[in-house]
Protein backbone atom coordinates (compact mmCIF):
# COMPACT_ATOMS: atom_id res chain seq x y z
CA UNK A 1 0.00 0.00 0.00
CA UNK A 2 1.07 3.49 -0.89
CA UNK A 3 0.40 6.50 0.84
CA UNK A 4 0.28 10.31 0.17
CA UNK A 5 3.56 12.31 0.32
CA UNK A 6 3.62 15.38 2.21
CA UNK A 7 5.38 18.02 0.46
CA UNK A 8 7.19 20.32 2.45
CA UNK A 9 5.20 23.12 0.89
CA UNK A 10 2.23 21.61 2.13
CA UNK A 11 4.03 21.86 5.56
CA UNK A 12 5.09 25.67 5.52
CA UNK A 13 1.39 26.35 4.21
CA UNK A 14 -0.67 24.56 6.79
CA UNK A 15 1.64 26.52 9.53
CA UNK A 16 0.71 29.78 7.63
CA UNK A 17 -2.86 28.88 7.54
CA UNK A 18 -2.58 28.28 11.61
CA UNK A 19 -1.43 31.68 12.11
CA UNK A 20 -4.00 33.45 9.63
CA UNK A 21 -6.83 31.50 11.22
CA UNK A 22 -5.71 32.87 14.06
CA UNK A 23 -4.93 36.24 13.39
CA UNK A 24 -8.31 36.72 11.16
CA UNK A 25 -10.62 35.51 13.68
CA UNK A 26 -9.00 37.98 16.10
CA UNK A 27 -9.05 41.18 13.76
CA UNK A 28 -12.74 40.11 12.79
CA UNK A 29 -13.87 39.86 16.69
CA UNK A 30 -12.27 43.26 17.47
CA UNK A 31 -14.03 45.18 14.21
CA UNK A 32 -17.10 43.42 15.05
CA UNK A 33 -17.75 42.72 18.54
CA UNK A 34 -15.38 45.37 19.97
CA UNK A 35 -16.00 48.05 18.05
CA UNK A 36 -19.38 48.35 15.93
CA UNK A 37 -20.76 45.89 18.82
CA UNK A 38 -20.36 48.76 21.22
CA UNK A 39 -21.35 51.96 19.08
CA UNK A 40 -24.10 50.88 16.95
CA UNK A 41 -27.09 51.14 18.84
CA UNK A 42 -30.10 48.92 17.33
CA UNK A 43 -32.93 51.18 16.95
CA UNK A 44 -31.11 54.46 17.72
CA UNK A 45 -30.02 56.36 14.92
CA UNK A 46 -29.52 59.33 17.23
CA UNK A 47 -27.31 57.77 19.53
CA UNK A 48 -25.81 55.81 16.83
CA UNK A 49 -24.74 58.95 15.36
CA UNK A 50 -22.97 60.66 18.48
CA UNK A 51 -21.24 57.08 19.45
CA UNK A 52 -19.72 57.40 15.93
CA UNK A 53 -19.06 60.85 16.09
CA UNK A 54 -17.47 60.72 19.41
CA UNK A 55 -15.37 57.47 18.60
CA UNK A 56 -14.78 58.47 14.70
CA UNK A 57 -11.26 57.42 14.77
CA UNK A 58 -12.01 53.99 16.65
CA UNK A 59 -14.98 53.40 14.28
CA UNK A 60 -12.53 53.93 11.24
CA UNK A 61 -10.44 51.46 12.70
CA UNK A 62 -13.05 48.58 13.24
CA UNK A 63 -13.38 49.40 9.41
CA UNK A 64 -9.59 48.49 8.58
CA UNK A 65 -9.42 45.86 10.73
CA UNK A 66 -12.15 44.14 8.67
CA UNK A 67 -9.93 45.06 5.64
CA UNK A 68 -7.03 43.29 6.99
CA UNK A 69 -8.73 40.15 7.93
CA UNK A 70 -10.38 40.36 4.37
CA UNK A 71 -6.64 40.50 2.74
CA UNK A 72 -5.85 37.60 5.46
CA UNK A 73 -8.62 35.31 4.55
CA UNK A 74 -7.06 35.27 0.96
CA UNK A 75 -3.63 34.71 1.98
CA UNK A 76 -5.53 32.09 4.21
CA UNK A 77 -7.47 30.78 0.87
CA UNK A 78 -4.19 30.75 -0.71
CA UNK A 79 -2.23 28.41 1.97
CA UNK A 80 -5.17 26.11 1.87
CA UNK A 81 -5.32 25.46 -1.35
CA UNK A 82 -1.61 25.00 -1.47
CA UNK A 83 -1.95 21.93 1.15
CA UNK A 84 -5.71 20.74 0.31
CA UNK A 85 -5.39 20.35 -3.81
CA UNK A 86 -3.27 17.18 -3.75
CA UNK A 87 -6.18 15.43 -1.85
CA UNK A 88 -8.72 17.06 -4.30
CA UNK A 89 -8.03 19.41 -7.32
CA UNK A 90 -11.30 20.33 -8.47
CA UNK A 91 -12.60 20.13 -4.93
CA UNK A 92 -9.85 22.50 -3.15
CA UNK A 93 -10.84 24.54 -6.22
CA UNK A 94 -14.25 25.29 -5.62
CA UNK A 95 -14.18 25.75 -2.16
CA UNK A 96 -11.24 28.88 -2.99
CA UNK A 97 -13.65 30.18 -5.14
CA UNK A 98 -16.81 30.06 -2.22
CA UNK A 99 -14.29 32.00 -0.08
CA UNK A 100 -12.66 34.29 -2.44
CA UNK A 101 -16.42 35.35 -3.96
CA UNK A 102 -17.46 35.45 0.33
CA UNK A 103 -14.03 38.22 0.17
CA UNK A 104 -15.50 40.03 -2.68
CA UNK A 105 -19.25 40.65 -0.89
CA UNK A 106 -17.55 41.50 2.47
CA UNK A 107 -14.61 44.08 0.76
CA UNK A 108 -17.39 45.86 -1.60
CA UNK A 109 -19.45 46.32 1.62
CA UNK A 110 -17.41 48.04 3.78
CA UNK A 111 -18.45 50.89 1.15
CA UNK A 112 -21.42 51.34 3.32
CA UNK A 113 -19.46 52.28 6.40
CA UNK A 114 -17.85 54.84 4.83
CA UNK A 115 -21.05 56.02 3.12
CA UNK A 116 -22.65 56.60 6.96
CA UNK A 117 -19.00 58.31 7.70
CA UNK A 118 -19.82 60.65 5.14
CA UNK A 119 -23.21 61.34 5.94
CA UNK A 120 -22.48 62.17 9.67
CA UNK A 121 -19.47 64.49 8.60
CA UNK A 122 -20.94 67.29 8.47
CA UNK A 123 -20.23 68.49 5.01
CA UNK A 124 -21.41 71.67 3.68
CA UNK A 125 -23.60 70.25 0.83
CA UNK A 126 -25.44 68.16 3.17
CA UNK A 127 -27.29 70.96 5.25
CA UNK A 128 -29.42 71.32 2.69
CA UNK A 129 -30.98 67.71 4.82
CA UNK A 130 -32.18 67.92 8.13
CA UNK A 131 -29.90 66.40 10.75
CA UNK A 132 -32.41 63.95 11.70
CA UNK A 133 -32.36 62.47 8.51
CA UNK A 134 -28.65 62.22 7.41
CA UNK A 135 -28.32 60.30 11.12
CA UNK A 136 -31.72 57.96 9.41
CA UNK A 137 -29.52 57.34 6.78
CA UNK A 138 -26.37 56.94 8.60
CA UNK A 139 -28.38 54.30 9.91
CA UNK A 140 -29.69 52.48 7.09
CA UNK A 141 -25.88 52.46 5.41
CA UNK A 142 -24.97 50.36 8.78
CA UNK A 143 -27.60 48.23 8.33
CA UNK A 144 -26.39 47.78 5.18
CA UNK A 145 -23.03 47.07 6.14
CA UNK A 146 -24.27 44.34 8.46
CA UNK A 147 -26.19 42.37 5.74
CA UNK A 148 -23.26 42.37 3.31
CA UNK A 149 -21.15 40.62 6.22
CA UNK A 150 -24.20 37.91 6.90
CA UNK A 151 -24.19 37.30 2.76
CA UNK A 152 -20.12 36.59 3.28
CA UNK A 153 -21.37 34.55 5.25
CA UNK A 154 -23.38 32.11 3.73
CA UNK A 155 -20.29 32.14 1.16
CA UNK A 156 -17.90 31.59 4.31
CA UNK A 157 -19.74 28.37 5.16
CA UNK A 158 -19.86 27.36 2.36
CA UNK A 159 -16.42 27.42 1.41
CA UNK A 160 -15.80 26.61 4.75
CA UNK A 161 -17.54 23.09 4.53
CA UNK A 162 -15.82 22.36 1.28
CA UNK A 163 -12.27 22.36 2.60
CA UNK A 164 -13.48 20.80 5.84
CA UNK A 165 -14.55 17.75 3.48
CA UNK A 166 -10.86 17.62 2.07
CA UNK A 167 -9.72 17.81 5.73
CA UNK A 168 -11.19 14.97 6.48
CA UNK A 169 -10.55 13.12 3.36
CA UNK A 170 -7.02 14.17 3.40
CA UNK A 171 -6.86 12.43 6.57
CA UNK A 172 -3.83 15.21 7.46
CA UNK A 173 -5.62 16.52 10.84
CA UNK A 174 -7.96 14.61 13.40
CA UNK A 175 -11.23 13.10 11.56
CA UNK A 176 -13.12 14.62 14.77
CA UNK A 177 -11.95 18.14 14.19
CA UNK A 178 -12.51 17.57 10.41
CA UNK A 179 -16.05 16.81 10.98
CA UNK A 180 -16.74 19.23 13.37
CA UNK A 181 -15.58 21.48 10.67
CA UNK A 182 -18.21 20.38 8.44
CA UNK A 183 -20.84 20.69 11.17
CA UNK A 184 -19.79 24.44 12.13
CA UNK A 185 -19.54 25.64 8.33
CA UNK A 186 -23.21 23.89 7.32
CA UNK A 187 -24.90 25.79 10.79
CA UNK A 188 -22.88 29.52 9.73
CA UNK A 189 -24.35 28.76 6.33
CA UNK A 190 -28.02 27.42 7.15
CA UNK A 191 -28.60 29.71 9.91
CA UNK A 192 -28.02 32.86 7.93
CA UNK A 193 -30.23 32.11 5.12
CA UNK A 194 -32.71 31.25 7.51
CA UNK A 195 -32.24 34.18 9.35
CA UNK A 196 -32.59 36.12 5.88
CA UNK A 197 -35.87 34.29 4.86
CA UNK A 198 -37.40 34.70 8.78
CA UNK A 199 -36.05 37.69 10.31
CA UNK A 200 -37.17 37.35 14.06
CA UNK A 201 -34.54 34.09 14.18
CA UNK A 202 -31.79 37.19 14.61
CA UNK A 203 -32.78 37.50 17.90
CA UNK A 204 -30.13 34.08 19.02
CA UNK A 205 -27.62 36.79 18.33
CA UNK A 206 -24.69 35.62 17.17
CA UNK A 207 -24.29 32.31 19.40
CA UNK A 208 -24.69 30.49 16.31
CA UNK A 209 -21.47 31.63 14.97
CA UNK A 210 -19.77 29.93 17.96
CA UNK A 211 -19.08 26.68 16.78
CA UNK A 212 -17.23 28.43 13.94
CA UNK A 213 -15.10 30.15 15.97
CA UNK A 214 -14.21 26.79 18.30
CA UNK A 215 -13.55 24.90 14.95
CA UNK A 216 -11.26 27.52 13.43
CA UNK A 217 -9.31 28.84 16.59
CA UNK A 218 -8.97 25.07 17.09
CA UNK A 219 -7.80 24.02 13.74
CA UNK A 220 -5.02 27.08 13.56
CA UNK A 221 -3.70 25.85 17.02
CA UNK A 222 -3.44 22.30 15.91
CA UNK A 223 -1.59 23.54 12.18
CA UNK A 224 0.59 25.59 14.33
CA UNK A 225 1.92 23.20 17.03
CA UNK A 226 1.35 19.98 15.22
CA UNK A 227 1.27 20.94 11.34
CA UNK A 228 -0.41 18.28 8.98
CA UNK A 229 0.32 14.56 9.63
CA UNK A 230 1.23 11.91 7.07
CA UNK A 231 -1.95 9.79 6.24
CA UNK A 232 -2.51 6.24 7.33
CA UNK A 233 -5.14 3.73 7.40
CA UNK A 234 -7.49 3.20 4.70
CA UNK A 235 -8.71 5.75 2.29
CA UNK A 236 -4.70 7.08 2.39
CA UNK A 237 -3.75 5.18 -0.34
Amino acid sequence: MTFRTIEPAQRTAAKVAGWLYLIQMATAIFGESFVRGRLIVPGDAVQTAANIAESEQLFRLSVVSDLITYASVIVLVWALYVVLCPVQKYGALLAAFLRLVENAVLAGTTLNAFVALRLLGGSAYLRVVGEEELQALARVFLGMYGTGLSVGFVFTGLGSAVFSFLWLKSRYIPRALAGWGIFSSLVLASVTLVIMVFPNVASIGLSYMVPMFFYEVGLGVWLIVKGIRTPTGEGAA
